[in-house]
């Protein structure tokens, strides 16, 4: 799961946008635009991040700076765990030849100390999109977790793995119908990146992939 393997497997499944999500970490994010860039992909820069409330959500950013911004917040707002590698497995920063470049102590795996209104704050003032992920899991998903899916904060999407399991959901949790779903891979391993079955229409013309980026990301957040 190298930003250059990754880059290279969605390519070969046909896709045009990739987001980049590690959990809790956006330092990657780097190297892997650079890998998407040589392969012709959109790449978006963001985290997993797992909330107060141990909820997992979903967070893309227009540039590499804000998602490193947001980074720095987080990393103060999430306790000092040292990584056992023989437990928890190794956490590797790579960096732009797709090689190792270093391996944060701090244990990635951590809740950080901010709810899911101030992560959506936070997100939205750096001009990203926050929204929960896989609804349609029960580990650390936001309808298992709270019981509802809420109306504050005031999500404009929400991710899932599968569109079937979403359909059911959004005949209890009526917000459901009314906001953007993400279908995505979710993606832990190269073999879970799934081939190019979803999308979305995003207008690309003067085509460039900053430009489909931030629509991309306006899209997202209803605007």
């Amino acid at each position: 799961m190298t930003p250059g393997n990754i880059a290279g497997m969605a390519m070969l499944n046909g896709l045009q946008i990739v987001a980049l999500t590690d959990h809790n970490s956006s330092k990657n994010c780097p190297a892997f635009f650079k890998q998407a860039k040589k392969l012709g992909l959109i790449p978006i820069p963001g985290m997993e991040l797992t909330t107060a409330e141990d909820i997992h959500v979903v967070c893309l950013f227009p540039s590499l700076d804000a998602a490193l911004s947001f980074d720095d917040y987080v990393d103060t707002l999430r306790p000092f765990v040292e990584n056992k590698p023989e437990i928890f497995g190794n956490q590797i920063l790579i960096g732009e030849d797709d090689e190792p470049v270093g391996t944060p102590d701090k244990l990635l795996w951590n809740a950080a100390s901010l709810t899911v209104e101030e992560a959506y704050a936070e997100v939205t003032k750096r001009g990203g999109v926050c929204f929960p992920a896989h609804i349609d899991r029960p580990g650390n998903g936001i309808i298992e977790t709270l019981g509802t899916f809420p109306d504050d904060p005031p999500y404009t999407a929400y991710e899932c793995k599968q569109a079937e399991s979403a359909d059911a959901l959004g005949k209890t949790y009526q917000k459901l119908t009314t906001i953007k779903r993400v279908v995505s891979s979710d993606a832990h391993r190269l073999t879970d990146i799934q081939e190019a079955v979803f999308s979305l229409d995003i207008e690309d013309e003067p085509y460039s992939s900053d430009l489909v980026r931030h629509r991309l990301i306006a899209l997202l957040r209803g605007e």
